[in-house]
């Protein structure tokens, strides 16, 4: 079966939203407010939300730390995913990465040629785990926040969804730091 199982309770998730732009605020930050609105309609509760600069030190240092906080499964990235100098969102976060989800950016990419055609070449939409928490990285437009969710984050952040899902696994994450050496 693929899709919802209306037999299974669904379970919200504690999001957090960053937004990575050295122009924007909170009051015009469409592509934040898109997946807000988003993350709050699907039942999640979204946990934390900020603007940081397209500053490596300040990317890495704002999702690690969202990364410790218990209440926070899942952290979603927006901006600084394209290829000119101040995109650096990646370059910030993949090196954290204690697993990457290559299948988050195919996905993404073949969501996107159907939109955008060959443009969403210049996206280096990524994913991956940290401590425990998922993590995407998703470029900065509406449009591309709207795919992402709408197209992979949805169904992946829904228990219910069948055959499987990133909820289901979530408790399991960690569970390599958790073993005793033999």
């Amino acid at each position: 079966m693929i899709g919802i199982d209306e037999m299974r309770s669904f379970i919200p998730l504690g999001i957090a939203v960053l937004t990575v732009s050295d122009t924007r605020t909170l009051e015009d930050d469409k592509s934040g407010q898109t997946l807000v609105d988003r993350i709050e309609a699907a039942g999640h509760i979204l946990k934390a939300r900020a603007i940081v600069t397209d500053d490596r030190e300040k990317i890495a240092g704002q999702v690690t730390a969202w990364t410790l906080d218990p209440e926070i499964d899942v952290v979603i990235t927006t901006g600084g995913t394209g290829f000119t100098g101040r995109d650096v969102t990646p370059e910030a976060l993949e090196p954290l990465f204690e697993k990457r989800m290559d299948g988050f950016s195919a996905l993404f990419h073949r969501i996107s040629y159907d939109k955008i055609g060959t443009s969403t070449i210049q996206s280096r939409a990524t994913g991956g785990v940290l401590n425990a928490t998922y993590i995407f990285v998703i470029p900065g437009s509406p449009g591309a926040c709207k795919d992402a969710w709408d197209g992979i984050l949805k169904a992946q952040l829904d228990y219910r969804h069948m055959p499987c899902n990133f909820v289901e696994i979530l408790p399991r994450l960690d569970e390599h730091l958790k073993r005793t050496k033999g």
